[in-house]
């Protein structure tokens, strides 16, 4: 009777690619901290932290995270654009505003320097391609 509650629905098509851009994310040296953070209108897929370097003098750099809101989109062909084109300006809205409601929870990641990115999969493509800064505020 209980074996039923016991089994996973499988991931869907959105999940799986998900799933994946994290695990490539990682490899990337990006710390996931946050995944399908939802607010009132909204989700964000995935949020993270990056480590880059800032120049504080003519030889010297120091490192500074960076917070980052990836849209992560999936789309089985091209027939009808590229996934980023499915980020409209109406999603972009409900990201930033989700990005806000983010920031208020987390008011100590508040002052970080922080950027929008989307994450894409056509097909059967394994490698993701990742436009950053795709918007912003």
């Amino acid at each position: 009777m209980f074996e039923k509650w016991l089994k996973r629905k499988p991931l869907t098509q959105g999940q799986q690619k998900e799933r994946q851009a994290r695990v490539w994310l990682e490899q990337h040296n990006i710390e996931i901290i946050a995944q399908n953070f939802h607010c009132r209108g909204g989700e964000i897929d995935l949020i993270g932290l990056s480590e880059h370097s800032k120049p504080i003098g003519p030889n010297h750099s120091a490192k500074q995270s960076r917070l980052i809101f990836f849209e992560v989109k999936y789309r089985k062909n091209n027939l009808y654009g590229h996934p980023a084109e499915f980020v409209t300006p109406q999603k972009q809205q409900r990201i930033l505003l989700c990005a806000q409601t983010f920031l208020l929870k987390h008011p100590d990641l508040a002052t970080l320097p922080m950027q929008f990115d989307v994450i894409t999969f056509e097909g059967h493509q394994t490698s993701p391609e990742w436009i950053e800064n795709a918007f912003g505020a």
